[in-house]
């Protein structure tokens, strides 16, 4: 199976929303759609799978255009939609039959995802009781509740908690593992960077990269480094001409030039007595490269 986008061009009037954008999926998993707000990722979702029509472009699976007749995918737009008076497990297993499904089925399915999502217990409470990340979750198994093969969240983290974005993390991870296809939309790059092995990045409706993350990373090289140590090494870090990147709680991230630098600044850190506890050389995290990529074209 895979998913292909290819030339996705789409405007409304002078302005153009997509411009030229190709990507495809040829294993399951997850791809990262990101950029920042007015970016082009839901307009190029809705593009995909036929809600809008492209002024160019096709997007197929397995060489055939999508349609809810041609694949099974789920959907859950950036704006959610759940009827507030509705009690959640009468209308998700509304919203499992208008997709096809049985009554027994979709209420069979329903009841599976609100355990797993640790929402049972408001099956038959309206939804306008849940709170707004427990809607997120109703929301979330009217998307999946099908089983569908293609999925695509828009924003799936938005106004989350912690807990809550643990449950759905796990949830991803399950997903993937069944060998789902899952094309997520989000800011939030540590979620990205996390789960999504392929990814493009978006501005103004234009590319600005796309690929494998970790051969992308590769490609910058060693530039961080992270040293955690209850000593103040700010003077030695000078010495070395190490460049402050972020002061965090219990460890400070220095801008290096490469492995040489840092292993220069470990040298001289033992030959001080100072033992760091943590000592990691890294290449840039996605927000830095993202910062650079969009920063670029602003």
């Amino acid at each position: 199976m895979s998913l292909r986008v290819e030339h996705i061009v789409k405007t409304f009037g002078t302005k153009t929303a997509v411009n030229d954008l190709s990507f495809a999926m040829d294993e399951p998993g997850i791809f990262g759609l990101i950029g920042t707000n007015g970016a082009g990722k839901t307009t190029t979702i809705r593009c995909i799978l036929g809600i809008m029509t492209p002024d160019s472009g096709t997007a197929s699976w397995n060489g055939s255009r999508i349609t809810r007749d041609s694949l099974s995918f789920g959907y859950m737009p950036e704006e959610r939609g759940i009827y507030m008076k509705t009690k959640v497990l009468e209308q998700l297993i509304y919203f499992g039959m208008l997709r096809g499904m049985s009554k027994h089925s979709a209420k069979q399915n329903a009841l599976k995802y609100l355990e797993k999502l640790q929402i049972l217990e408001y099956k038959d409470s309206p939804a306008e009781k849940l709170s707004k990340g427990n809607q997120q979750k109703v929301q979330l198994i009217s998307t999946l509740i099908h089983e569908p093969d293609l999925i695509f969240l828009d924003e799936p983290f938005s106004g989350l908690d912690p807990l809550n974005a643990e449950v759905l993390r796990d949830l991803l991870v399950e997903l993937k593992n069944l060998g789902k296809y899952i094309v997520m939309s989000s800011h939030q790059m540590a979620v990205v960077e996390e789960y999504c092995k392929d990814l493009i990045i978006l501005t103004r409706g234009k590319t600005v990269l796309s690929g494998n993350l970790s051969r992308i990373k590769a490609g910058y090289g060693h530039t961080n480094l992270v040293v955690g140590c209850p000593q103040d090494i700010s003077q030695i870090a000078a010495r070395h001409d190490l460049k402050l990147h972020e002061q965090r709680a219990n460890e400070t991230e220095y801008k290096i030039t490469g492995d040489e630098m840092a292993n220069g600044f470990l040298k001289d850190l033992l030959d001080s007595g100072i033992y760091p506890v943590k000592f990691e050389i890294k290449e840039p995290s996605l927000q830095e490269i993202f910062i650079e990529k969009v920063g670029a074209e602003q």
